[in-house]
């Protein structure tokens, strides 16, 4: 009898956790030895929200492929070898491709821990997501060249918390309140973008 969708979804899945234990095993252990801790990842990549600091993330992630496959908004993506023994097959997030919407299902379908779940709730956001910190090239920034914009403040789901704005819609980040999702660096409206996201590093984590 055929398999229904369902079913091959589920095979698929399977395979591919089993395919990311492998990996895990034979590699992740390796890579942590012998390849040193990157401060950035070209193009300012992301964790996925909930991530633990880099180095024991790095070492927690069972590079299973879960969080890729749980997330809705499909903007979890994973490094290849190009990226090193330590950062192989663990997942990230390139804001200005797509940003990350704070939904929490990657963080609850990790089975490892290397996400930790957060409360999907502004006071969740700002107490268990830190995937970096948003930055505006003010002389980019069209609102700060006297044409009024406003784009990033209107996608930041912490709007008037992580950012307020000023005269033209100036878009002003409060770093304390920044979780890092990078809806601004999407919506952004000028090319290249005028604002982005940094990522955690280890001499920020914490």
């Amino acid at each position: 009898m055929p398999m229904s969708y369902g079913e091959e979804r589920a095979m698929q899945v399977g395979r591919r956790g089993l395919l990311g234990s492998l990996i895990a095993a034979l590699m992740g252990l390796g890579g942590l030895l012998l390849s040193p801790p990157r401060r950035a990842i070209a193009g300012l990549t992301l964790r996925p929200p909930g991530a633990l600091p880099e180095r024991q993330f790095l070492a927690a992630c069972a590079r299973c492929f879960k969080c890729g496959d749980a997330c809705p908004n499909n903007c979890i993506r994973f490094h290849g070898l190009g990226a090193g023994l330590s950062q192989a097959f663990t997942p990230y997030i390139k804001a200005r491709e797509r940003a990350c919407t704070l939904c929490g299902e990657c963080a609850r379908v990790c089975p490892t821990g290397a996400l930790k779940p957060f409360e999907v709730s502004r006071e969740g956001w700002l107490e268990g997501v830190n995937m970096g910190t948003a930055r505006v090239n003010k002389s980019m920034c069209f609102s700060f060249n006297g044409r009024t914009c406003g784009a990033c403040y209107r996608a930041c789901p912490l709007a008037g918390a992580a950012m307020k704005i000023g005269v033209f819609e100036t878009p002003l980040v409060q770093p304390e309140n920044c979780v890092g999702c990078g809806l601004c660096e999407q919506a952004c409206l000028h090319l290249p973008q005028a604002i982005r996201v940094l990522p955690v590093t280890e001499e920020t984590d914490g």
